[in-house]
């Protein structure tokens, strides 16, 4: 499994927890992985847990003593039920994924090896981690 963080400069706290995803299948099969083929496999693998997590948010649960408990302390208690059902495009995700890169708005680290171009051949092993660095641009500059 790849670790993946994904962190903003100048910020000390990353900006959502760190997950694993598999390696690309690609990968598996032997084949070396570019940039643009492990932003793919990330971002559409996202997409998929979004759904899942919204799918999952649709069910009513009981909630026992301390998850009410833990949802107080982080000012929401969700028992579910909720109706929200937003759609997202894979495609134009990794799109966007894609022309973020481009466009210099952030950088990937593989096993804090820095990765430069989408066509690069990226050196993965099962425990490399990934790091997504946002950039923060200046305002009036």
């Amino acid at each position: 499994m790849l670790s993946v963080s994904v962190q903003a400069l100048g910020r000390k706290k990353p900006l959502c927890d760190a997950f694993a995803v598999a390696p690309p299948p690609s990968v598996n099969a032997g084949s070396p992985a570019t940039l643009r083929d492990l932003l793919d496999h990330v971002v559409r693998g996202e997409v998929a847990a979004f759904a899942d997590r919204q799918a999952d948010r649709r069910l009513l649960k009981a909630l026992t003593a301390t998850q009410i408990d833990a949802g107080l302390a982080a000012g929401k208690v969700t028992a579910g039920g909720s109706d929200l059902d937003q759609k997202v495009d894979a495609d134009a995700a990794v799109a966007t994924a894609v022309e973020a890169f481009a466009d210099g708005l952030f950088l990937v680290f593989v096993d804090d090896l820095e990765i430069k171009t989408l066509d690069a051949v990226v050196p993965l092993t099962a425990g490399s981690k990934l790091t997504f660095l946002r950039l923060t641009m200046l305002a009036g500059g």
